[in-house]
């Protein structure tokens, strides 16, 4: 049975674990301080310092109030510092717009800028959705720390709306530490294994890692507004039959150290076992190191499909991309077919199942005529027939130091993002857009959240509007209906929060008794949550689930059919 630890008592006791606690309201969070089954709260009236690699166990949840500091130690290797969350377990991380959650280093003493990298591990969920690996797997470096007999580090399972908790308004810097016991095995600002639809991502910076800003392996969580910038390899990297939905992906790297802007990737094995990697994206910004640019590191193209993935680019701009290699906008893999790796990327184009389209392209090294920018003959054929168009995006700015701050990803007035003609994403997690890109031409939603306004990279806008941030967290307390429904043996249940509170979800059949309660006076997050309701013991008919919360009860019906 779960433990709620009480939310009292907070100047001098960190409830549930052990700690530390220094001047200035420090509390050390080791690896044994977290078990499972149990709700931790962190407040933002403590520095929270994570001391080596720290799991958050299966059947907790970790809640942290926005404004809320986390600190990774600055050891390497088997000492490495990181915060995992584990397959079972959840994390709410609930910043605001203008109070976001920050993880950093404890060496960041506010002087830091995009070449401190490295200074700490990262950030890492596992969760229990599907990926193509043969079976569930080790997340890199994470697996070499932990004992024989451990699963902490394992991520993947069946369970596609599997619920790994909220990422919101976080910003995570200076992460990408040697992890593990051996030299190389650097893990992202954030690493997200096998995560599955349930979780919400969104709002979320990765600041000068020195390893990818953002790595998904497998897995089929949703995200919008994500930031990657000046991280030292890729900044999205996709691995191991990635889906899911992304919306408003923006990136930029820095002329000292980068890879490919996006590495994707179909599988890490067998590149014909399923589930494929289809990810469906929309409203990226890709703005590279700079037409003239020699960074260190291996991406001399700013996008690559390999290893049989698919996959959707729409609505997009892809500029500004040199490197000491070929400076090429995009790269398929095409192989012989044959051997230890029949399948390639070029397959899946060819089958409609790869399209990169109704997207801006201008400013690579190679030059900007098609053929340049994308020299595989296929490839060129598949741009030219999906509405994309060669012309400078004509973006307000593009400014890679503090002293410029001239950073303003916005489309300009005369910008063909404005004019180019979009694809209807055909969904509805996608929300309809006038522009190309991740920026409108009066939206800048980095303001107020992100390291790149903090450290004054972004350009002072006089007023800005975050046009869709309203649609982000409800305003009442609202309990959807169930899906799938009619339902056998299990369906999803969601609602959403206006703020955090106390609520109670439980299942009556129509007589009123009781049969299940999935939360009795259990503190949830802001934002949206979703319960898996498994009635395998139930029989046919129909029952009814009550929300409970501080302002309403809600209730709806649902239809078992077995």
């Amino acid at each position: 049975m779960r433990k709620l630890v009480p939310f009292t008592l907070l100047a001098l006791i960190v409830f549930g674990f052990s700690t530390t606690v220094f001047a200035q309201n420090r509390v050390v969070i080791t690896d044994a301080d977290l078990v499972g089954d149990t709700d931790y709260y962190w407040t933002a009236d403590n520095i929270y310092e994570l001391e080596k690699l720290v799991f958050l166990e299966a059947g907790s949840r970790l809640f942290i109030e926005p404004g809320t500091r986390i600190e990774g130690s600055t050891g390497s290797n088997l000492d490495a510092s990181g915060l995992v969350i584990t397959r079972g377990a959840q994390i709410f991380a609930e910043g605001t717009p203008t109070s976001p959650i920050i993880f950093t280093s404890t060496s960041d003493d506010g002087t830091f800028d995009e070449t401190n990298r490295g200074e700490w591990g990262g950030l890492v969920i596992l969760g229990n959705a599907t990926t193509n690996n043969a079976s569930e797997k080790e997340i890199e470096g994470v697996g070499t720390i932990t004992s024989d007999g451990d699963d902490r580090a394992f991520y993947g399972g069946n369970d596609d709306m599997d619920n790994s908790g909220v990422l919101r308004y976080v910003s995570i810097r200076h992460s990408g530490k040697s992890i593990g016991a051996e030299t190389g095995n650097e893990i992202q600002g954030l690493t997200v294994g096998g995560v599955g639809a349930g979780t919400t991502i969104e709002y979320v910076e990765s600041f000068a890692s020195d390893d990818d800003g953002f790595e998904f392996f497998g897995g089929t969580v949703n995200t919008r507004y994500l930031v990657s910038a000046f991280n030292a390899d890729d900044a999205f990297d996709w691995d191991s039959g990635f889906r899911g939905k992304h919306q408003f992906w923006f990136a930029i790297q820095a002329g000292d150290k980068a890879g490919r802007v996006a590495e994707m990737d179909g599988a890490g094995g067998n590149e014909n076992t399923t589930p494929f990697a289809f990810p469906m994206v929309a409203n990226a910004t890709y703005i590279g190191a700079g037409v003239d640019a020699t960074p260190e590191g291996d991406g001399s193209q700013m996008l690559m499909f390999r290893d049989n993935t698919g996959g959707f680019y729409y609505n997009s701009i892809f500029t500004d991309f040199g490197s000491s290699g070929d400076g090429t906008a995009i790269t398929v893999e095409d192989i012989d077919n044959a051997g230890d790796k029949p399948f390639d990327s070029r397959q899946r184009l060819e089958n409609d199942s790869l399209i990169v389209g109704n997207s801006v392209w201008f400013g690579f090294k190679a030059g900007n005529g098609l053929s340049e920018f994308a020299p595989q003959d296929f490839v060129q054929t598949m741009l030219g027939a999906n509405g994309n168009e060669i012309s400078d995006p004509a973006l307000v700015g593009i400014d890679r130091t503090v002293e410029g701050k001239m950073l303003d990803p916005r489309p300009g007035t005369s910008s063909p993002a404005l004019t180019i003609a979009l694809k209807d994403m055909g969904d509805s997690y996608f929300r309809a857009t006038t522009y190309a890109g991740a920026f409108g031409p009066t939206s800048n939603w980095m303001k107020g959240w992100t390291t790149l306004d903090e450290y004054g990279y972004l350009s002072d806008v006089s007023s800005v509007d975050n046009e869709l941030e309203a649609e982000d967290l409800p305003t009442i307390v609202q309990l959807h209906q169930n899906y799938p429904n009619p339902f056998n043996p299990s369906t999803q249940i969601s609602f959403t929060l206006p703020e955090a509170q106390q609520v109670s979800l439980v299942v009556y059949d129509m007589l009123g008794r009781e049969v299940a309660v999935l939360a009795r006076q259990q503190m949830m997050p802001a934002g949206s949550t979703t319960f898996n309701f498994d009635a395998s013991g139930l029989s046919s008919g129909m029952y009814i689930y009550r929300l409970v919360s501080n302002s309403s009860v809600i209730t709806k019906k649902m239809t078992l059919i077995k």
